[in-house]
């Protein structure tokens, strides 16, 4: 009796750890992209933002991103970021294959966009490999995970240098247009006075679909171990 009670508990257990994983990634968005920038900056790299609007940590390890060929076979890795935080943007940076240079770049970032006064929480990983580069002239992003579900995706057009695709809103699965522009979602002019974005700064707010998930898994458990009792 108490084995055939055990199986259906661990069963929904099982199921509202895959859902809560869905709705994790779910919660990832991406909220930033610069694809002029590689021929117009200081830096030299292109780059995009990641943007956790849910309630709990997302694990990315082992995640990729992909452009306009849109294929998790011809992804790249995303690297130097294991976690993204509720709430927390991390940006990332086009450096070489072997990320041997995303040091330098992203300490010629940090500089560019904010001088000697960076955010301490700041956080930067990287990206690059052969065939993945932002277009000036319109391309892709594709975000997939670690065994290849594609999490989040938008398109653009063609790019102003300077002016970084703002996607505060969360859209995906589709184009956007949007640039950036001061006082809008924590946009700033950068340092160097030459571009305006929000890197690492947008503020996100947790989603109220996190939570009713959580409440609703907990709820059928307990449940179920009352029926088990009676």
């Amino acid at each position: 009796m108490k084995t055939s009670l055990k199986k259906p508990i661990a069963g929904v257990a099982a199921l509202l750890l895959a859902a809560a994983a869905f709705q994790a990634h779910a919660d990832i968005i991406i909220s930033e992209a610069a694809p002029y920038a590689s021929g117009n900056t200081v830096y030299e790299a292109d780059w995009f933002e990641l943007t956790n609007t849910g309630s709990s940590a997302v694990d990315i390890s082992g995640w990729r991103v992909d452009d306009n060929s849109n294929s998790f076979a011809s992804a790249v890795a995303l690297r130097g970021v294991a976690s993204i935080a509720p709430g927390q943007s991390v940006i990332f940076i086009e450096s070489n294959s072997s990320g041997s240079n995303a040091a330098g770049i992203a300490a010629a970032f940090r500089s560019a966009w904010f001088g000697a006064d960076a955010p301490a929480d700041l956080a930067i990983g990287n990206y690059g490999g052969s065939g993945v580069g932002l277009s000036t002239g319109g391309d892709a992003l594709n975000i997939y995970d670690s065994v290849g579900g594609l999490v989040t995706r938008v398109t653009f057009g063609s790019s102003t240098t300077g002016y970084s695709f703002d996607n505060a809103a969360g859209l995906s699965g589709t184009a956007i247009s949007q640039l950036s522009a001061v006082g809008v979602n924590g946009a700033f002019t950068a340092f160097n006075g030459a571009e305006i974005g929000s890197p690492g700064l947008i503020s996100a707010v947790p989603e109220p679909e996190s939570f009713a998930l959580m409440l609703a898994g907990l709820g059928l458990v307990g449940a179920m171990a009352r029926r088990r009792r009676v």
